[in-house]
């Protein structure tokens, strides 16, 4: 393979690392190296933690292995004052927008309130960045506020399989996949959690070799280095713990047919069963029928687009397969003992 050797483990790794700040936050010094490659973490309140460590450490990890100051970073927030998790710890941040050094490459970092999150300074910052030619990256749905400034048109982008739907109903005219993460030319989006580390981990590959990208996966425990094909959720196999084949083929043709829902008897025929079988199949590992299994699946898409969209009721309705409002808010209140409106109401 390509790449640096990595040298053993020692004096001159702790050297590299002696020029990064005391401070705590993981900043460089002032003396860093001048050709280090500069991340800005742009921390949206309520981000998650998890992300945001996943996507920083594997920087800190490359300069160790490395011996060389490879990378430095900045985290920043609107005005430079501590931001709050969602798991409500705070990190302090280096600056605010206005006083950011110069960036390679800024990655905004969000949660669940990222989705919201319309800040006009913010989204002005993001714009100016990418005009001066800075590589611009999301985590999770930090695709989001890169979509509301406009700046993944053109570009093929990713984001959390919770959010995809809700996303893809937001911006139809980007090109959204459901990858684990996507480089595109200077534009890095990926789908949040461990996958921010996998995209770091390509990227470490694409800019100083493999050697170093497994060296660092290594030291986190990480068994391998995903690929962006990846699938982001498990296997149906392990979420659902069954393993009959033709059963697996049902659920994912319901997963790929939600608007339009396919009757039972098309799934029966195109899994090669008999609508006898096909009944006796999801009583047995699934302990109901597979009209209602299919039904709270639609429901529970509808849950989330309810949370994380604006769409009307109706159109909610119609994008998970029902005919109408009525008997979609019908379904609805059965099901979760609430009615669509109240639900968003709630949420809110």
């Amino acid at each position: 393979m390509n790449g640096p050797r990595i040298p053993a483990y020692g004096a001159k790794r702790a050297t590299a690392m002696a020029g990064t700040s005391p401070a705590g936050t993981g900043a460089p010094a002032a003396g860093s190296p001048g050709g280090a490659h500069t991340f800005g973490f742009l921390l949206v309140p309520h981000f998650s933690l998890f992300a945001f460590a996943s996507a920083l450490e594997p920087l800190r990890a490359a300069n160790r292995a490395s011996g060389q100051t490879l990378y430095q970073w900045q985290l920043l927030s609107l005005d430079g004052e501590p931001v709050p998790a969602s798991s409500g710890v705070e990190i302090k941040c280096d600056a605010s927008l206005e006083d950011a050094g110069r960036l390679h490459t800024a990655l905004v970092v969000s949660g669940l309130a990222g989705i919201e999150y319309d800040d006009r300074g913010t989204i002005a910052w993001l714009r100016r960045q990418a005009r001066q030619g800075v590589r611009m990256g999301a985590v999770s749905t930090g695709a989001y506020l890169l979509a509301r400034a406009g700046l993944l048109e053109g570009y093929r982008c990713t984001i959390h399989w919770e959010n995809l739907n809700a996303f893809a109903e937001a911006y139809p005219e980007l090109d959204i996949s459901d990858e684990l993460f996507e480089i595109d030319g200077n534009r890095l989006t990926c789908s949040g959690g461990e996958a921010a580390f996998d995209m770091m981990l390509s990227l470490i590959a694409l800019e100083h070799g493999r050697d170093l990208a497994t060296a660092v996966s290594e030291n986190f425990i990480h068994e391998r280095i995903r690929d962006p094909h990846d699938q982001q959720r498990m296997a149906l196999r392990t979420r659902l713990g069954i393993s009959h084949p033709k059963l697996l083929s049902v659920i994912a043709l319901m997963e790929e047919h939600v608007e339009e829902p396919l009757s039972r008897a098309e799934l029966a025929r195109r899994a090669g069963l008999s609508t006898r079988q096909l009944e006796r199949l999801f009583r047995k590992y699934l302990g109901r029928t597979p009209t209602r299994y299919y039904l709270e699946m639609r429901l529970h898409r509808a849950r989330m687009l309810l949370h994380q969209t604006s769409m009307s009721v109706l159109d909610v309705a119609l994008a998970c397969g029902f005919v109408s409002a009525s008997h979609f808010s019908k379904c609805y209140r059965e099901f979760f003992a609430k009615t669509p409106r109240e639900e968003r109401t709630m949420a809110s």
